[in-house]
């Protein structure tokens, strides 16, 4: 697995990149659309596995449903020129639409036809994974032109048992405690919700992977929707202890603030790295408590499980106008954005690995610092004044009970500076790590 490029612009365009490849492919919570992106994910993360579970397969209180898959779908109008079709945009055909072909009129295929009054140019997404159905979506201006008469419909598709796909990429770090990195990736022709996440997980991946062995080990999960992650939390029950930090990845690639998300217990390490890596952020950085609504950290958040999952996203699901439409689009998602938001989630898993406890091996005073020359700043470091504030502040709560992140929030100063001063304070005899590095 090669090493992520470095350099902000051409990473993220290498992300936009991505989504613009992956937009197209007619994705469902099952079936060959799932299969083919990730295939596509293929050669940038080889040791990706693939896992299948079989239709009808019991996970908790849900059943793994019946494989979906379409081929083609069209509605022709009475001059017998077409009016939808899915080579348009997969958004077209409601998500697990059941097969049909039939000719009837206006009347009868209204009820089966999806729009948006209030933004009358925009398609909707719509799915029924779990009432069987057929329909079809298009621009409410669209469905406002169609004259009376007789409508030709065909969605050619299948509903069949077969399996669920998802996948999975571990990395493993000295320690066996996991850092889980989860999204979903069912949804089809939508930029911003859901392939920004595929996209940053991908580069995250081989930036972790291409830095050698880290502390924490890492576990990427790119699974369908609700389904997905509860079919995996079924299958592997044993990973659950090892699981101490994790992320739900989605709608990274506007341009909007951070919004985080925190998990069930609300103060885990993973909520206080997020706020200690991320409140100074020139994009902003919006703290929201748990709530069992949203992706998949509902599932990892639910009181039988209770894994210490949050959610980062820049706006929330639901909450910008293009949300689930076909404005959702590459318009949408900007290469700067994309950069940005994988630079936070760097920084929030640097901040978990340098986190540990310290001692103060002069704790009777104020040490000298100027006869060790720790006054001075280093080249590339911060600058003296931050570095004199970071090493005074660790000297003071360096007690054995406070961590990095609590001296982080306590003050107000950034994790990666205080493990740079942590760093030098013990090189000089000062400090002492409590915890095993």
């Amino acid at each position: 697995m090669s090493r992520a490029d470095t350099d902000p612009s051409q990473t993220g365009l290498r992300m936009h990149r991505l989504i613009a490849e992956l937009l197209p492919i007619p994705r469902s919570i099952t079936g060959d659309g799932l299969r083919q992106t990730l295939a596509r994910l293929r050669p940038l993360l080889p040791d990706l596995r693939i896992h299948e579970v079989p239709s009808g397969t019991q996970v908790f209180d849900w059943i793994v449903p019946d494989e979906w898959n379409l081929r083609d779908a069209w509605i022709k109008g009475p001059d017998g020129r077409t009016v939808v079709a899915l080579r348009d945009s997969s958004l077209h055909v409601l998500n697990y639409s059941l097969p049909i072909r039939r000719t009837l009129p206006l009347s009868e295929l209204r009820p089966h036809l999806h729009t948006l009054p209030d933004r009358p140019g925009w398609i909707p997404y719509r799915t029924s994974y779990y009432e069987p159905a057929w329909g079809f979506c298009l621009a409410h201006e669209r469905l406002a032109d169609l004259p009376e008469g007789d409508y030709e419909v065909c969605i050619d598709s299948t509903l069949a048992p077969g399996s669920l796909t998802y996948g999975e990429l571990f990395i493993p770090g000295r320690q066996p405690d996991e850092v889980l990195i989860s999204c979903h990736i069912c949804h089809p022709a939508l930029a911003n919700d859901n392939l920004s996440g595929v996209a940053l997980v991908t580069e995250l991946a081989r930036h972790l992977a291409g830095q050698g062995t880290r502390q924490l080990s890492y576990r990427f999960l790119l699974v369908p929707g609700t389904i997905g992650a509860i079919a995996w939390l079924a299958r592997n029950p044993s990973a659950w202890s090892r699981i101490r930090h994790g992320l739900v990845v989605a709608c990274v690639g506007d341009p909007g603030p951070f919004h985080y998300k925190r998990t069930r217990q609300g103060n885990a390490d993973i909520d206080r790295a997020v706020i200690a890596a991320l409140r100074h952020r020139p994009e902003g950085l919006v703290i929201r408590d748990f709530d069992p609504f949203g992706f998949d950290e509902r599932q990892y958040n639910s009181p039988g499980i209770n894994l210490m999952v949050g959610r980062l996203t820049r706006t929330p699901d639901g909450e910008y106008p293009e949300y689930h439409t076909s404005a959702d689009n590459l318009a949408l998602v900007r290469p700067e954005a994309l950069a940005g938001s994988l630079s936070a989630y760097i920084d929030v898993f640097d901040a978990l690995e340098a986190n540990r406890r310290y001692l103060n091996l002069q704790p009777r005073c104020e040490p000298q610092l100027g006869r060790r020359g720790l006054y001075h700043s280093l080249g590339g470091a911060p600058s003296s004044s931050e570095l004199k504030r970071a090493m005074l502040w660790l000297l003071n709560l360096s007690d054995g009970t406070h961590d990095l992140l609590a001296i982080a929030l306590r003050s107000d100063l950034s994790p990666r500076l205080l493990d740079t001063a942590a760093r030098l304070l013990v090189e000089h005899g000062l400090l002492a790590a409590v915890d095993p590095p």
